[in-house]
């Protein structure tokens, strides 16, 4: 039913959020309680196994029809929403789901592959967005070019979690457990974070990398009976979130700080996110006005939906100092002052 609306779809995100915020009954219910969406795609085994070794732990039910070609699951507040696209090629999903259901989402977490030059195993754990586009390119995998997604506050503790699973699992040290930095989409306008298996046809089907998915899914939430891990509930200012800018897209300079417990993840951009023209090619004088490229764009993009993310929380920014070559250094650091983005050395986390 929902697929039949594809202007909207289509549309501007003002569009969007317009039509699902007035679709009438019986499309649209009074809510009772937020849910947390969990995404999965039966085109993708690294998706659809660790979906299945979660559906198989105790306590699910069906759950409502929201579209055709679509099935989905209810655990408690969770939800299980299964699709057959792409997992990029599905935009506004939390929205599609609270017009169908009634039920708004409070954070969505996609199960996906990873795939890579080095074709390493990898158990990764990522926020979205492509804040660095030009308002004229097409976002390779899925967004909105300058866009970037409300990053989801368990990303941090998650990862640390997932670590302790993979261990426990003996997966390690033939899967690397790491950070990714910000990057595809597909659009959502709540908390977000993708988690993925890969690299390569023969570890997406792993079903201990499945099962090890699952039990993070399992025991982030809660379902077992304990407290769930990584929820936000405030700060007073105290609690420390990394913003990473610069490095590979690995992010190892900011992981040496995401893996000390009480640290909590934002974006984090690596070099290619933050486009930069070097002044030596336009034969003007050095300074921050003066360099080109969308690095100003990503940064602030980055920044506001971090910070709206963690609301009460203390953003820092972390740099990868010996990524960025001096004029780059200067230039992102003023920027920084000029917006009021403080920097923050590791020390500064804990």
């Amino acid at each position: 039913m929902l697929l039949s609306i594809p202007r909207v779809l289509a549309g501007t995100p003002a569009v969007r959020r317009a039509f699902f915020s007035s679709v009438p009954h019986p499309l649209r219910r009074t809510a009772t309680a937020m849910v947390k969406l969990v995404v999965a795609t039966t085109a993708d085994a690294a998706s659809v196994g660790p979906a299945s070794a979660f559906l198989a732990m105790p306590g699910w039910n069906a759950g409502p029809s929201i579209s055709e070609g679509m099935e989905s699951f209810a655990n408690g507040d969770v939800r299980l929403l299964k699709h057959r696209e792409n997992i990029v090629a599905e935009d506004d999903l939390d929205l599609r789901w609270e017009a169908a259901t009634g039920e708004p989402v409070s954070e969505v977490i996609f199960l996906s592959r990873h795939t890579a030059v080095s074709n390493r195993p990898a158990l990764t754990v990522h926020p979205i967005g492509v804040p660095h586009l030009r308002e004229d390119e097409t976002p390779p995998q899925g967004g909105r070019p300058g866009w970037a997604s409300l990053p989801n506050p368990r990303i941090g503790p998650w990862l640390r979690l997932l670590r302790k699973i993979a261990h426990s699992k003996g997966l390690v040290p033939e899967f690397e457990v790491t950070l990714e930095a910000t990057h595809h989409g597909p659009i959502v306008h709540t908390p977000t974070m993708f988690l993925e298996i890969g690299s390569t046809e023969e570890y997406w089907g792993r079903q201990d990398a499945a099962q090890a998915m699952a039990l993070l899914l399992w025991e982030g939430f809660g379902l077992g009976g304990g407290d769930g891990v990584g929820e936000w509930k405030g700060s007073d200012g105290k609690n420390k979130v990394v913003l990473g800018l610069g490095g590979g897209h690995y992010a190892p300079r900011h992981m040496d700080i995401v893996v000390k417990d009480g640290v909590w993840v934002g974006h984090l951009l690596s070099g290619y996110a933050l486009p930069m023209e070097d002044p030596n090619q336009q034969n003007v004088k050095t300074s921050e006005q003066t360099i080109g490229g969308t690095w100003k764009q990503s940064i602030k993009a980055s920044y506001e939906a971090t910070r709206a993310a963690f609301p009460g929380g203390e953003i820092l920014a972390h740099l990868d100092q010996k990524s960025f070559k001096g004029w780059q250094k200067n230039a992102i650091a003023s920027f920084l002052a000029e917006q009021n983005i403080k920097i923050g050395k590791p020390q500064d986390f804990f």
